[in-house]
């Protein structure tokens, strides 16, 4: 079933009913994503670079923006046969070329403002809208858009002022909390591109791949420097994109994050202020969505690689209302399930300000932190606030005030069985390296139970989420590490009763 938009599982007893009576309603789902399971031939998928704050800063010389697109269509015959496929002078028909993927400030193209052509930010996000616009599959609720692989470079230069501090900007500040080598440490990257093609035995290939060292060249071999790297490979008229990912740090770059995503078809994406495209038609509200997709870690990214099998970003104020993109006031909120067995629990007994302070239960029943009998400290590894939170409850640990635009709050969870009930891995092990399987995750009802801070005597946020994405971040590694995994059937279901 799957790789159709949607689809309905229904009870048939024939003659029963009249003996039965009336059948209970039945669970209905429909993807909310244009690509169900990843099963298109015609792939749209595209690529972002950001640096510390989710920002452009200035771009590598010769790279253009970082943004681009590899999405064509197929022409010619290619379909089923009986049981043999043929696919007879079948070509595929690119709907974006170089030229527009290295399109960088100062060149102009179709629709761009005269006051953004200069500006590295402003630019990024126009050009991705730009991107969109030539990727784009019209479709019933409304046009969808592409893949969203992100890769992000955790060096920060303190002494900048480039990230402004929960939104606000902030004065530069002696260096030592973050990562950086010195001035241009939060460079964009190098990127390759290897434009999908057909070949032998009817598969299509393409790619992306790079390095941070901006005098490096990967084909010389990677040792010693950064590395990141997204192949997807599929055969014409038969199964699901597989995207196989690489991502290596280095002494110079230690932080580093590679995520593919299905994001907002229009609107803001998890973590950003600017009007993004992606993969969702129909935006997952909880507790009314699941994920399913087959992830296979070959290789972990070392002690500090937080791998996610889910990560989810949304965006609402701290009054419950909906983001509008006031920085000072929007607050980014992640929910993120870390399945690295040496990620340890930060959040215990004796360190309540790293828990949130209370557990949901499957059946809605509320365990305070402060229950050492009955809070599962080891099904979290960290709870951070918002840093603009007035009314937090004590102790408190909040958020990097820096990474985002804005504020934000996250939810780090690990294996454990108080998540058996929505089919998330319930030991340390489930789903790492030798044990790839497909997860069907009841998302949105683990979602709806998890703890979000909120202003007091304020309306309940609706917990909608713009942004969907499985991926690691090597958190600072001591030493070059790599993290290796394929993705494929990767699908957000929406469901109803």
């Amino acid at each position: 079933m799957k790789g159709h938009s949607s689809w309905n599982i229904t009870l048939f007893v024939g003659s029963m009913i009249m003996l039965l009576g009336p059948i209970a309603t039945v669970a209905q789902y429909e993807s909310a994503v244009g690509d169900p399971g990843m099963r298109r031939d015609g792939l749209r998928v595209a690529f972002e670079a950001w640096n510390f704050c989710n920002e452009v800063g200035v771009e590598a010389p010769g790279m253009g923006s970082p943004r681009a697109a590899d999405c064509f269509d197929l022409s010619g015959r290619h379909r089923h046969r009986r049981s043999a496929r043929f696919h007879k002078n079948v070509t595929l028909r690119h709907k974006v070329t170089e030229v527009d993927n290295r399109l960088g400030i100062g060149s102009a193209f179709p629709g761009l403002r005269t006051d953004v052509l200069n500006n590295a930010d402003l630019y990024a996000a126009h050009k991705e809208l730009y991107l969109g616009s030539l990727c784009k599959v019209e479709d019933t609720p409304k046009p969808w858009h592409f893949w969203m692989i992100m890769l992000k470079n955790g060096n920060f230069d303190t002494t900048s002022g480039l990230c402004p501090e929960n939104g606000r900007k902030a004065p530069p500040f002696s260096p030592g909390k973050f990562p950086c080598f010195g001035i241009r440490c939060m460079n964009q990257p190098i990127l390759n591109h290897q434009q999908t093609q057909i070949l032998g035995n009817s598969t299509m290939r393409g790619g992306f791949n790079g390095t941070y060292e901006l005098g490096a060249d990967v084909t010389d071999g990677i040792d010693d420097i950064s590395f990141y790297e997204v192949v997807w490979e599929k055969k014409i008229g038969a199964g699901s994109w597989v995207f196989h990912h690489k991502l290596k740090t280095s002494k110079k770059y230690p932080w580093l994050m590679l995520y593919l995503r299905a994001d907002t078809a229009k609107g803001f994406s998890g973590g950003y202020h600017y009007n993004t495209r992606g993969m969702l038609k129909t935006l997952p509200e909880s507790p009314n969505f699941k994920v399913r997709m087959t992830l296979d870690i070959k290789r972990g990214g070392g002690p500090r690689s937080q791998f996610y099998l889910i990560d989810i970003g949304s965006c609402w104020k701290n009054n419950g209302k909906p983001c509008d993109g006031d920085v000072l006031t929007d607050v980014t909120r992640y929910s993120e399930m870390i399945i690295n067995p040496e990620t340890r629990s930060w959040c215990s007994p004796t360190s309540l300000g790293n828990c949130p302070p209370y557990h949901i239960t499957p059946d809605n029943k509320k365990i305070h932190r402060n229950d050492t009998d009955n809070f599962p400290y080891s099904a979290y590894h960290y709870y951070c606030a918002p840093g603009n939170a007035k009314f937090l409850e004590s102790p408190a640990s909040t958020c990097d005030p820096y990474s985002n635009p804005q504020a934000q709050e996250l939810v780090q969870l690990l294996p454990h069985p108080a998540w058996a009930e929505y089919g998330y891995p319930t030991k340390q092990g489930d789903g790492w390296i030798g044990d790839g399987q497909t997860w069907e995750l009841d998302v949105g009802g683990l979602s709806s139970r998890l703890y979000f801070y909120q202003d007091p005597a304020t309306s309940p946020a609706r917990r909608i989420w713009p942004s969907v994405d499985v991926g690691t971040e090597i958190f600072v590694s001591d030493e070059d590490e790599m993290a290796e995994w394929t993705l494929s059937d990767f699908d957000v279901l929406l469901t109803s009763t």
